[in-house]
């Protein structure tokens, strides 16, 4: 009984936790408007802000992958926590660029403890044969996350200024944090020894058995993390998500300025309406991860290709029929959203588990993760120069084929992947 709790409550402050990570994030997208108004900062210089921290939390994927593995989920997700919380409270503090990029650099790095620390704890407390459904309803946290730092930074924004959009933000991320370093337990060995999270086998290895199990868990967790990323199929997958967090930075980071600019709504009314894309992305999450447990001849990697196909369609919808009222606008993006999320937590999520296994979970999402954040890098610089040289317009066409490139990276995996890990 006291382990069925310790993996529900595990199950419930990861989710709270990566939900609350979008609140130091999310800030930035809503302010904008009122940084460039206020400070005479340049699309180009919010554009690079953009650039420099999803390049920090791009190179933080890598490094903390492998520092999870070697720490555990507990510490990697509090004290990155508290990180943000304090570059949270700096941002808010400053007026220069020089400062807002050093502050989102430190940010970028501390905020990359997320994925692969909670995606740690859930593969300890997940199987290969749940992991998809848990995944699905887990994966929500991103979207509700986003959606809440949306309308948090939002209502903020309009009533007490873009600096408040930061500093109560970081209270948040601080208060999760110590909930998490009191409440987020490792799984106990005898989860090990039913087979519970060790993936593929219904009996734990000798070696976690024996009196030198510490020592042997290290060679373990060493072997798994040289043999996933020697893994062709997570290439696979992080050359897809390269393309899917391409097109999904794009969305997060400029739909409200674009609603501004481009549609002219209230920066308020933008905020608002920008959380339809997460919000439909909640569905599509669900679904695709109920999918991929319940119909087994279908791999992970086919209902994403699918998903994805579907979502290069539905962007070239936006593109034509995004200023034809909010009404529109608003339904056209959650179905985007839906198309878009469900591939993205799929891939990054249980599949990319599936692959790391036990041992090597968080090295493994970590780096899909990481080379996926190097396409949201590309995207800080590209949107803007593509936006000034071509128009808003030009946008959604180049996300269309965006879009069908990541199909094509997934064509090599869509044999059925092993979902035992590469080392039990």
């Amino acid at each position: 009984m006291s382990e069925q709790r310790d993996r529900r409550v595990a199950w419930g402050v990861t989710w709270l936790a990566y939900a609350t990570y979008y609140t130091g994030r999310k800030g930035f997208s809503a302010a904008k408007s009122s940084i460039s108004r206020e400070l005479g900062v340049s699309e180009r210089m919010l554009g690079a802000i953009d650039a420099v921290y999803l390049t920090t939390y791009a190179l933080g994927q890598f490094a903390n992958g492998l520092l999870g593995d070697r720490i555990g989920a507990r510490r990697l997700i509090g004290y990155g926590m508290l990180l943000s919380a304090g570059c949270c409270v700096a941002f808010g503090s400053v007026s220069s660029a020089a400062m807002f990029l050093i502050c989102f650099a430190v940010n970028g790095y501390a905020q990359s403890s997320g994925w692969p620390g909670t995606t740690r704890a859930m593969a300890e407390w997940t199987t290969p044969r749940n992991r998809g459904t848990v995944m699905a309803f887990w994966a929500t946290c991103y979207q509700v996350g986003g959606i809440a730092a949306s309308v948090i930074a939002g209502w903020l924004l309009v009533r007490y200024g873009w600096r408040s959009a930061f500093w109560v933000p970081a209270i948040i991320i601080a208060g999760v944090a110590v909930l998490v370093l009191l409440f987020l337990k490792i799984p106990p060995r005898s989860a090990a020894r039913a087979g519970a999270f060790l993936p593929g086998s219904s009996t734990a290895p000798a070696a976690l058995l024996s009196p030198d199990s510490v020592s042997s868990e290290a060679s373990l967790r060493k072997a798994a993390q040289r043999a996933v990323l020697r893994n062709p199929l997570l290439w696979f997958y992080a050359a897809s998500y390269f393309f899917i967090k391409f097109i999904r930075y794009a969305l997060l980071f400029w739909l409200p300025y674009y609603l501004t600019k481009r549609l002219g709504y209230a920066e308020d009314h933008a905020a608002y309406a920008s959380t339809a894309f997460e919000a439909g992305g909640i569905a599509g999450v669900i679904a695709i991860g109920i999918l991929s447990d319940r119909i087994a001849r279908f791999s992970r990697s086919l209902l994403a290709a699918t998903w994805l196909g579907a979502l290069a369609l539905l962007l070239l919808l936006y593109g034509w029929y995004a200023a034809h009222g909010m009404l529109t606008n608003v339904l056209i993006l959650a179905l985007v959203g839906a198309a878009l999320f469900g591939p993205d937590s799929l891939i990054s999520g249980a599949a990319a588990q599936d692959a790391g296994g036990r041992h090597a979970a968080a090295t493994a999402t970590g780096f899909v993760n990481g080379v996926g954040s190097i396409g949201g890098i590309l995207e800080g610089f590209a949107v803007p120069w593509l936006t000034q040289r071509f128009g808003w317009d030009a946008l959604f066409p180049v996300l269309v084929g965006l879009a069908v490139c990541a199909v094509l990276a997934l064509l090599p995996a869509l044999r059925r992947a092993p979902r035992e890990g590469l080392v039990a």
